[in-house]
């Protein structure tokens, strides 16, 4: 042992499962779910304290199901100021119903305006509550894993306000933002690019030219912004592309009143940024994850980042909580990274392609953007009332979301040949109260009294409910479902019950234990 090891050794020591490295909005969820779960984690993060500025806004319908199974959807919605609408230019045909789109697919349609800020002092709030607590003004100094050691575990040299100390954990998750001290501690690329044009971000008061109460694009002869309200009376979030690098504040707002029409009252915060499109190389090495903003990011354009790592964090806790408490193997782990990876990586490459072309100062490009912003005002509301239209605001909900099976060989097998797999569990009589114990479930959909398989004893279930109105959810399956409210299998039932080599073969599948295999 070497003299820093042995003063490394001498430090005061916290021994927990989970080290969480950031206290933004994807390390609280994180948090908060592993408490839920019975995972002791110890949250650590440089600031003094929850985000105070309001940076991402947008809620989407499948971050409000998670908040719904935590319990605290009604706080968000007694707080946050509805969007249900999208205007496209300024013709009244351009005003797109994403709420109505999305009715009968989700319980939460639109899109709810509940700032960065807001979300943080929920879940902080929430994990105070509970008894946890996190330690602010911690920063992370060294990270080592030892965790393929026999006992071996993750040591973190942290730095507070009174000194070092060593936090211990089996497992640590990086959740500290685009400049990762985790990610870079991993030594993992953050591949992808940065775009060129120079973009502005403000939150204003008392702005004229853009709907009170609905999201809006506006394009103008050079620029264009994307609104989104934050409250009554013009209290607005804009985003725009700036007239020119280097852009000022006062420089902004004449573009925004002589370019896009718009008239603006207070400035409440205003910043400048380049858009980044990057993906980290791998989403896991070894015991320590990455989440969130540590691992992909990507426009704040489409209201998507903050709901992505919000559900990273969802999907990891509960997946670690499961191997924790011995009901999967440790196999299991590389399931977030084949899961939750791919929509990163998705979500990048669709606002890469699209600020690829948009995003751009150039005046024929500006020209394509006012004629495109036409012919969308016409085309959108009418694809919105279509089964793509359904489809591609289920994208933007998020809750469209397919998790692909890997089956072992060809083919694929009878309890994963069905379109719920892979998708969250969809709504269906009322059995969002069902998934809120957080546990992993088999549902039956109007298929009666049906015998309860072979499955380990925290599997609960079955529990019967009435058949699916619109069919989504078969008579003829027993569906599976996980912690997350992901469909894990659907099984096929026989005249005496479901297919017993079914079941076995999906509980397999999923990594749980061998001694839990009855």
């Amino acid at each position: 042992m070497t003299a820093a090891e042995a003063r490394r050794d001498e430090l005061p020591v916290v021994e927990t499962e989970v080290l969480v490295v950031g206290a933004g909005p994807t390390g609280l969820m994180a948090a908060v779910v592993l408490g839920r779960a019975g995972v002791p984690a110890v949250v650590i993060d440089h600031k003094a304290g929850p985000t105070r500025e309001s940076r991402a806004l947008a809620v989407q319908a499948r971050t409000m199901e998670i908040y719904d199974q935590l319990g605290l959807s009604a706080q968000v919605i007694a707080d946050a100021f509805d969007a249900t609408t999208m205007q496209i230019g300024d013709a009244p045909s351009g005003r797109l119903d994403i709420s109505t789109a999305q009715v009968g697919d989700t319980a939460f349609p639109g899109v709810r305006i509940f700032e960065q800020s807001r979300n943080e002092r929920l879940l902080y709030g929430t994990l105070t509550e509970a008894g946890s607590d996190v330690l602010w003004e911690h920063r992370l100094v060294d990270l080592v894993d030892r965790t393929d050691d026999a006992d071996g575990r993750i040591s973190a040299l942290v730095e507070g306000p009174d000194g070092l100390l060593r936090i211990v954990a089996r497992w640590c998750i990086g959740a500290d933002g685009a400049s990762s001290s985790v990610r870079r501690q991993l030594d993992l690329r953050f591949e992808g690019v940065t775009d060129d044009a120079t973009f502005w971000v403000a939150d204003l008061r008392d702005v004229r030219g853009v709907p009170e109460s609905s999201m809006a694009l506006t394009f103008g002869a050079r620029t264009f912004a994307v609104a989104f309200p934050l409250g009554p009376n013009g209290h607005t979030r804009l985003i725009s592309l700036a007239p020119h690098d280097a852009v000022t504040q006062e420089q902004a707002m004449a573009s925004a009143h002589d370019d896009l029409g718009l008239t603006v009252g207070t400035v409440e915060w205003f910043s400048t940024y380049r858009v980044h499109h990057r993906v980290a190389s791998a989403f896991r090495v070894r015991s320590v994850f990455l989440a969130g903003d540590a691992a992909h990011v990507h426009s704040p354009v489409g209201g998507q980042g903050m709901n992505t790592g919000l559900q990273d964090a969802h999907n990891l806790a509960l997946l670690l909580a499961d191997v924790c408490h011995g009901r999967v193997t440790e196999a299991a782990l590389d399931r977030y990274a084949r899961e939750r990876r791919p929509v990163a990586l998705h979500l990048v490459h669709v606002t890469d392609r699209a600020f690829g072309v948009i995003g751009r100062r150039n005046p024929l490009i500006a020209l394509f953007r006012k004629r495109l912003s036409a012919i969308m005002a016409v085309v959108a509301p009418r694809l919105l009332s279509t089964a793509l239209g359904a489809r591609l605001t289920g994208l933007l909900g998020q809750y469209r979301i397919r998790y692909a099976f890997n089956a072992d060989g060809g083919g694929t097998p009878a309890w994963a040949d069905n379109p719920t797999v892979g998708r969250r569990l969809p709504p269906a009589d009322d059995n969002g109260a069902d998934v809120r114990s957080l546990t992993w479930q088999l549902h039956t959909y109007g298929a009666g009294t049906v015998p309860r398989p072979d499955v380990p004893e925290w599997v609960e279930g079955p529990i019967a409910h009435r058949a699916d109105p619109r069919g989504r959810l078969r008579s003829n399956r027993m569906y599976l479902i996980r912690p997350d409210e992901f469909v894990a299998a659907a099984i096929p039932l026989r005249h005496d019950g479901p297919d017993p080599a079914a079941v076995r073969a999906a509980l397999a599948a999923h990594d749980v234990r061998a001694e839990n295999l009855l």
